[in-house]
């Protein structure tokens, strides 16, 4: 019924959900997805960060792919990322594919970075200046 197989495989982690009614307060690390409504007080780094127009994040973001809808207070260091027409950031962005709807806001600069395959400098938190 069960085949065994010498070739074992990882399984790729599936998306995290942070449901509207949960509030989390620490960093958050995977090497999946992780989809925001609540909120978030604390570093988040993962593969792709979707965050729906509830959520709010209070701490920095690194991921490949990043979605915001919603509230960010922190910097954000991302290969691709989305601004929809409700996003709000506060912080600094490091970028290579930037899209932004027209109503979105953000108090901060951006910083367009080479692709990481031109570079051998990985994505990172963007220090406040004079740190």
């Amino acid at each position: 019924m069960f085949s065994r197989s010498s070739r074992s495989a990882a399984p790729r982690p599936g998306m995290s959900f942070i449901g509207p009614d949960v509030a989390v307060t620490g960093n958050l690390e995977t090497t999946g997805d992780i989809h925001v409504d609540g909120r978030i007080e604390g570093d988040i780094r993962c593969a792709s960060l979707i965050q729906g127009d509830g959520g709010r994040i209070a701490g920095g973001i690194v991921a490949d792919q990043t979605r915001i809808a919603g509230l960010v207070d922190g910097s954000i260091a991302t290969r691709e990322l989305f601004l929809s027409r409700t996003a709000r950031v506060t912080g600094d962005i490091a970028y290579e594919s930037l899209s932004i709807e027209a109503g979105a806001q953000v108090a901060g600069n951006f910083a367009h970075r080479q692709p990481e395959a031109e570079t051998s400098e990985p994505l990172r938190l963007i220090a406040a200046s004079g740190e």
